[in-house]
């Protein structure tokens, strides 16, 4: 991502009580030169831009951090002296506009954002580099002017903390040491689709929007689906294996005089994501299984592993793709699914994955340049008698794929403080058991393999 703004960004202006105000260029040069930096500029005269031009910040992406009340909001810092949200790609004029904006949409009663004192940039907050300049360029200005900014935020974040000082005193002894880092890559925090609006190219594609049901956009859902619980446990079990995000293709069939589609077989690629040259050799082994086994594509899955099982403008791009291809394959209606798995998402309830079916319809034809509609899908779930061994034989070519893998995940290591990762996989497949109650004797050697990774 570039750090200059995009083409035709979202911009909002509306700070709150606390907006700075904005100085255009010739303004901030009157400034330099009537009195040079000898003229006293008040809190709301220096700017971002200002810090820029002296050389106290520097543009780059990711460098701005909102925390509040347990979300975190993360922000490029643009030439210009504005800031870009990285969630949704929104650009802000000031520190106290983005600031307002992103408390707002936790504590809707939050009426100012006090930006400079709420805005880390690098980890230490924007008004200690107000006060920086000051003391570099006003020596004698009055501190009173950067301090004046809400005594409260402080309190409030403060609060924050010492709540997480004293909870990890509590934890056990040792084990912060082996639990598995929570997401260090930026929270995303969904959106509803009726925000969306138009397509916005200066829009993060990794924005995450919330499902609609069909009957919210007044439709029927035109198709039944039903999921073989094997699908499921394979489908779950390659979502565990890695912090990376996998992908991987759902074989079944399509009955066109019931309109049920059977969800059959899950097909993992054994692949990157980024690896072009192997995906397509990939890909034609799963066409050749497919056929072997008499069954069609009739949809896909990929992970969110450490993120909410819920659609990103991209992947809502790439399900109409898949949908357009299926249907136009024989010039007649054939769903595609979508599933969205997030198997460590902490905001999941216990143990389990949460497991998402979704589909995406067309935005209306008087909107063509909207997004499409990602919509929840009502699914069947179907218990097997018994896991097969085809299944048992595409988990363990799994566990040796990703075996030497930088991102794989240690199942020695702890989920939460009372449970490991190897409890997690467990608790969370247990949820698709076959009828067979051998089912978790079976799988011992599967799980005796991924132990034996350190």
């Amino acid at each position: 991502m570039d750090s200059e703004p995009p083409s035709s960004p979202q911009v909002v202006e509306d700070g709150g009580e606390e907006d700075e105000e904005e100085l255009s260029g010739g303004e901030e040069a009157d400034l330099r030169s009537s009195s040079g930096r000898g003229s006293l500029l008040t809190r709301r005269g220096i700017t971002l831009r200002v810090l820029l031009k002296d050389g106290l910040v520097e543009p780059g992406d990711g460098v701005l951090a909102i925390h509040y009340l347990g979300k975190n909001f993360v922000g490029d810092l643009l030439n210009d002296g504005k800031i870009r949200w990285v969630e949704t790609g929104q650009i802000f004029n000031s520190p106290s506009a983005w600031a307002t904006h992103c408390k707002r949409l936790v504590n809707p009663a939050k009426k100012s954002g006090c930006g400079w004192a709420s805005v880390r940039y690098r980890g230490q907050k924007l008004v200690q580099y107000k006060t920086t300049w000051l003391h570099k360029y006003q020596p004698s200005a009055d501190m009173s002017l950067v301090s004046e900014e809400d005594d409260d935020e402080d309190e409030e974040e403060g609060k924050t903390a010492l709540q997480a000082d004293e909870k990890n005193k509590n934890n056990k002894p040792g084990l912060n040491d082996l639990m598995v880092s929570r997401r260090t890559d930026r929270e995303r925090i969904p959106v509803r689709y009726c925000t969306l609006g138009t397509r916005d190219a200066a829009r993060d594609s990794h924005t995450l929007v919330e499902l609609s049901a069909f009957s919210a956009i007044n439709r029927f859902q035109p198709f039944n689906v039903a999921v073989s619980s094997n699908v499921l446990l394979l489908m779950d079990f390659h979502c565990h294996l890695t912090t990376s995000e996998v992908v991987g293709y759902l074989g079944g069939r399509w009955d066109t005089n019931t309109q049920l589609l059977t969800v059959l077989r899950a097909f993992p690629c054994r692949t990157r994501l980024a690896d072009r040259e192997s995906a397509s050799a990939v890909e034609e082994e799963i066409c050749q299984n497919l056929f072997m086994r008499g069954l069609s594509l009739v949809g896909w899955y990929h992970s969110h592993p450490r993120g909410p099982a819920l659609p990103s403008l991209q992947d809502i791009d790439s399900q109409m793709d898949h949908q357009l291809r299926l249907q136009g394959s024989n010039n007649g209606f054939q769903p595609c699914l979508g599933i969205i798995c997030g198997p460590y998402y902490h905001g999941n309830q216990g143990v389990a994955s949460t497991i998402t079916p979704f589909w995406v319809v067309p935005p209306p034809e008087q909107r063509p340049n909207d997004y499409g509609i990602p919509v929840a899908v009502e699914v069947t779930y179907v218990q097997d008698n018994f896991l097969t061994s085809d299944v048992l034989n595409e988990m363990m070519l799994l566990v040796d794929y990703y075996r030497s893998a930088p991102d794989i995940v240690h199942f020695n290591q702890y989920w939460c403080p009372d449970t490991t990762m190897m409890d997690k996989i467990k608790g969370s497949l247990s949820c698709h058991a076959p009828k067979d109650q051998a089912y978790s004797q079976i799988l011992e050697h599967v799980y005796s393999q991924l132990s034996s990774i350190h």
